[in-house]
């Protein structure tokens, strides 16, 4: 079997939300002073935004320290895999009618813990892959 390098579909900008808007979890890549970190979240998109909850700590005084952000999730199925790069700018939502709105999102931590931050990350860029799975092809 060969290698088809044409078997990976780049989704456009439409297929890449309709995928966002399907996923719960994610990555949040933020960068300090140089250096990288990345982050679990989970999060909903509504209104070409993506919205989280966080609490005090490293994740949210990185984002705030540099807005610039990038958020990654994908999925895997049995004969196909896909994964998505949101690129844009996190920013707390502060104005109790944001808080409001944000509290009616289907958004809930995954562990117990309590998280009473909300983050809104609005993506300039979008992009994202598709991708059929299976056997490693012969190099020969």
């Amino acid at each position: 079997m060969d290698y088809d390098a044409n078997a990976i579909e780049i989704l456009n900008e439409e297929q890449c939300w309709e995928l966002l808007l399907s996923a719960s979890l994610g990555r949040i890549a933020v960068s300090v002073g140089g250096r990288p970190d990345i982050f679990p979240v989970n999060f909903v998109a509504v209104d070409r935004r993506l919205v989280f909850r966080t609490a005090e700590g490293t994740k949210l005084l990185e984002l705030t320290v540099n807005s610039n952000v990038a958020v990654e999730t994908d999925g895997v199925g049995r004969d196909e895999a896909w994964s998505v790069v949101a690129k844009g700018t996190a920013r707390i939502l502060e104005k109790r009618s944001e808080i409001d709105a944000a509290d009616e999102l289907p958004l809930r931590p995954l562990i117990p813990t309590l998280k009473y931050i909300y983050v809104e990350v609005t993506p300039q860029e979008v992009s994202g892959r598709r991708f059929p799975l299976g056997p490693e092809p012969s190099r020969y």
